[in-house]
């Protein structure tokens, strides 16, 4: 996991989730949620990874300036305001 702040100073935390089933290619997955909890997870489903270590490996050395992008493509496509 992962805190950063978006554009207008809100926590968001990054982590890798997992996706249940056999096929281990590409089970792990980009999610984001509010840092305090509040408002839904968002997933990013295209952002994928085969093993965990790889999926974190990758979520620690992302740049702030990535991260945020990622979280207003996923916004975008989820509808949800920012201030969910």
């Amino acid at each position: 996991m992962r805190n950063f702040e978006d554009q207008e100073g809100t926590v968001w935390t990054a982590s890798v989730a997992e996706n249940s089933g056999t096929d281990y290619k590409g089970r792990h997955h980009l999610s984001m949620r509010r840092a305090d909890g509040s408002g839904p997870d968002v997933a990013l489903s295209d952002v994928r990874w085969n093993s965990r270590r790889t999926a974190q490996r990758t979520l620690d050395t992302m740049s702030v300036v990535e991260l945020r992008r990622r979280l207003r493509s996923a916004l975008g496509r989820a509808s949800l305001p920012a201030s969910v």
